[in-house]
Formats: structure tokens, sequence, C-alpha cells
């Protein structure tokens, strides 16, 4: 499976990128049978909010000669993932003014309902294995829910831990509760279950967003963390090293 995934993410991807690059960011966003048409619109213009904010556009931008390469996938039941970006180079404003507008026009396509969050992962590592060339590789997976089909993530974290690759989660709760306001324990309880079956590396986090209405919040504080220190503590040694 993993194997028949990395063939995919290369005939899928963008051409061979050749310039240095500081980080990969794949993000990969749930698009299951839980998410309603109003949700998808929040979720991806949330992303596309994000990446276009004023903090996580300076620090996208901070190093053009050694840029961050973005990757978005959708995802949903057993091999049912869709590519909205392939492998871009976020090198100056014109790249991420571009990246963000095709988010922005993005319509939805038809999606199996399951949440196949272990193939998920399993795609997204697939996605990153052709970037081995980056200083840094993460995977940003977005979700609302449990996996209810394929391989469990519990099982598949363990394949990917030699992968070199750090993977995190945005929990996203429930917008609007029918019985009271249960949405702090039910978001715990999903950050309790990412925590411990799909993020992964030293520097893995889980970032929770209360509904999808707070989406763009939280992708927002997610990239900002994800990115932090890696122009300083990359930047430093290969200095010195010239």
């Amino acid at each position: 499976m993993i194997r028949a995934l990395l063939l995919a993410a290369a005939l899928l991807g963008a051409p061979a990128l050749r310039a240095e690059c500081r980080q990969a960011l794949a993000l990969a966003l749930d698009v299951s049978g839980s998410v309603d048409a109003r949700e998808y619109r929040l979720q991806l213009e949330g992303l596309a909010t994000a990446l276009a904010a004023p903090p996580v556009r300076a620090r996208l931008l901070a190093m053009p000669e050694a840029p961050v390469r973005l990757l978005v996938f959708e995802w949903s039941g057993p091999e049912d993932h869709a590519l909205l970006v392939p492998w871009t180079e976020i090198a100056s404003q014109a790249d991420l003014d571009l990246l963000v507008e095709t988010l922005r026009q993005r319509q939805r396509r038809a999606a199996t309902p399951g949440t196949a969050l272990g193939q998920a992962m399993q795609a997204g590592a697939a996605h990153l294995a052709t970037q081995g060339a980056c200083w840094k590789r993460t995977l940003d997976i977005s979700g609302d829910g449990k996996s209810n089909l394929g391989p469990r993530p519990r099982d598949v974290k363990p394949l990917l831990e030699g992968a070199g690759i750090t993977v995190n989660a945005l929990v996203v709760g429930v917008d609007d509760p029918q019985v009271g306001d249960t949405r702090q324990t039910e978001i715990g309880e999903l950050s309790s279950y990412y925590r411990a079956e799909v993020i992964l590396g030293p520097e893995a986090f889980v970032q929770t967003a209360l509904g999808y209405g707070d989406y763009a919040r939280a992708m927002e504080q997610k990239l900002l963390r994800e990115l932090e220190g890696l122009i300083l503590s990359n930047l430093a040694p290969r200095g010195m090293g010239r």
C-alpha cells in the first residue's frame, strides 16, 4: 500500500523541485461524510485565510532562497484522496497569492462518506517522501472524527516512525451541539485520540478548533507554530559551514 501511494504521489505531484527547501508542508483536509457543504467552505476558506494572514505570510516568505513547499489534498474514505494543490514553492508574494486563490476557487467534489484516517496518514507520508531534500517535512492533518475505515491510525503510526517526518493534527469540534454545550468534552476526547494515535515526532502537537467557524483562527496558529524556529535553527549551521 505505501509503495503504491509513493508511486501515485510521484505521478500526481509537480515536476521535481531542485532548489533548496527549508520545509515541505503537506496539508490534509477532512471531507468525509461528517463535513457538510457549509463546513467544507469554512474549512477551505479558513485555510486560505490562514495562509494569507500577515504573520503567516511573513514566515513563509522569510527565506526565498530556501522556500517552503506546500501541498494540499483532501481525504475521506479508503483510496479517496484528491490533490488540490501539488507541491508548490512559496518564494514570492505572487506564489502565495496564486495558491490562496486556487483554494478559494475550488468546488467540492463527490467524496465517499467514510473516515479513513490511517490511509490519509499514509497518503501524506507518501507525498512527503518525494521531498527528501527539504530540511523538515511535516504532515498537517485536519479531522473532526475518529477513523472508521481502513487501517487504524495506531497501526499506521509505527510504520511512519522511521520516515523522518512530523505529523501534526488540527482537531475540529462540534459547531453547534444539539443538547447543551458539549464541545469542550467532545473536543477533549477527540484531541486525546489524535494525540495518542496520529501525531508523530518530538515536536508534534494537536491544535483545536471549536467548530469550523473557528477553523481559520486555529489553522493560523497552527501554521505559525509549525513554521516557528526554522529560519534561525536551520540557517545558522549552514551559514557557519560556508
